[in-house]
């Protein structure tokens, strides 16, 4: 964040400076990462976890995302096929392809193209 201190007011400067004291204060009671980090440890040990299992891989500070909101990555399987070509598959989800694009816009309905 960078602020133009010369732009700024009296008013605006006394706020800022208001501000940034209260900020240093806060930020002086604060304990140091690496104690509070140790800490974390020491007490996921106690209890019989690693820091890996309780918040996701290798441990960065930040939360991680609890692992029942991410998406499941996976294969889709196909569920239309191109007559005139085999390889050419599509499993119904994100924008439709060219090859069957050019089908249904000749008129062709897609259940045409469905797997059976």
């Amino acid at each position: 964040m960078s602020i133009d201190i010369n732009a700024l007011s009296t008013k605006e400067l006394e706020n800022l400076i208001s501000k940034a004291k209260k900020r240093k204060s806060t930020l002086a009671k604060r304990k140091p990462v690496a104690a509070v980090r140790k800490k974390l440890t020491a007490l996921a040990k106690a209890e019989g976890y690693t820091i890996d299992e309780l918040f996701g891989g290798k441990s960065t500070g930040r939360a991680a995302t609890p692992r029942k909101t991410r998406k499941a990555a996976g294969k889709v399987a196909p569920k239309y096929r191109d007559p005139a070509n085999g390889a050419n598959t599509w499993t119904g989800r994100g924008k439709q392809p060219r090859w069957l694009a050019a089908y249904t816009g000749e008129g062709r309905k897609l259940e045409d193209f469905l797997i059976k």
